[in-house]
């Protein structure tokens, strides 16, 4: 089986998301899978450049699995298609002039292509989404606990999670052993539990757009269970690096 390319927030960064297929392109062993967790798009014009990059793939380049992120689901919202009724987080975050400015980057017969995309993506043990199995807005990071980063796996019985909310890149091991529950409710109390727990890995994938003039990502070799982190340098004094997992 060949290498999956992951990659999470081109944030409608259109020469950065070129500079990541140039160098997938680049890569010795084949890559077969090309999934991209969320933040296709952001507030900027090129946002509506970046879908049809993303949409139209070209020869020799594998079609990309996509998952809503934090801004498709802020786009939703907007135009009431989304799971909350208000821009309630755009707006904290970022004012309410974002989201005119949201509205207006991208144009109404996109919306209907956000509006496809999966929530999340599931191969064969492994979960890839934009935040988390419980919500787009779930942040996970090296210093996220165990026992959430654990809740978050068996949620949906994956044994890898790959998420790009965070915009970092990192590899998160829960090694093997037991979780012990109980249940307490108003008139008894269960006895505790012992869940056995192997071995699983949370993965941050970095971001693409975001920085400009460098964008991460990873490849991940199913076969062997193996994840790299590539850094590429684009525009002035371009490049690229490997960064080792």
């Amino acid at each position: 089986m060949n290498d999956w390319a992951i990659l999470s927030g081109i944030e409608g960064n259109l020469a950065a998301y070129e500079a990541v297929l140039a160098d997938i392109k680049r890569q010795r062993q084949p890559v077969e899978e090309l999934y991209i967790l969320g933040d296709v798009i952001a507030p900027t014009a090129e946002s509506e450049q970046v879908i049809q990059r993303v949409r139209s793939p070209q020869q020799n380049e594998p079609m990309p699995q996509v998952c809503q992120g934090w801004w498709e689901e802020q786009l939703l919202i907007l135009h009431g298609l989304g799971r909350t009724g208000e821009p309630t987080e755009l707006i904290e975050r970022y004012g309410i002039t974002m989201v005119k400015t949201l509205w207006d980057a991208i144009p109404r017969e996109m919306v209907e292509w956000v509006r496809s995309l999966d929530f999340g993506l599931f191969e064969l043990d492994c979960l890839l989404i934009h935040g988390s199995s419980v919500s787009v807005s779930d942040q996970l990071t090296p210093d996220t606990p165990a026992m959430q980063m654990l809740d978050r796996l068996m949620r949906m019985e994956a044994n890898t999670l790959f998420c790009g909310r965070s915009g970092l890149t990192f590899q998160y091991e829960i090694q093997q052993g037991t979780v012990t529950s109980s249940l307490t409710t108003l008139d008894r109390s269960n006895s505790p539990q012992a869940i056995a727990v192997k071995p699983r890995q949370v993965v941050g994938v970095g971001n693409v757009g975001r920085l400009p003039g460098q964008a991460s990502y990873a490849l991940y070799r199913p076969n062997s269970n193996q994840v790299e982190f590539r850094t590429v340098r684009y525009g002035a004094g371009k490049g690229f690096q490997r960064a080792s997992p």
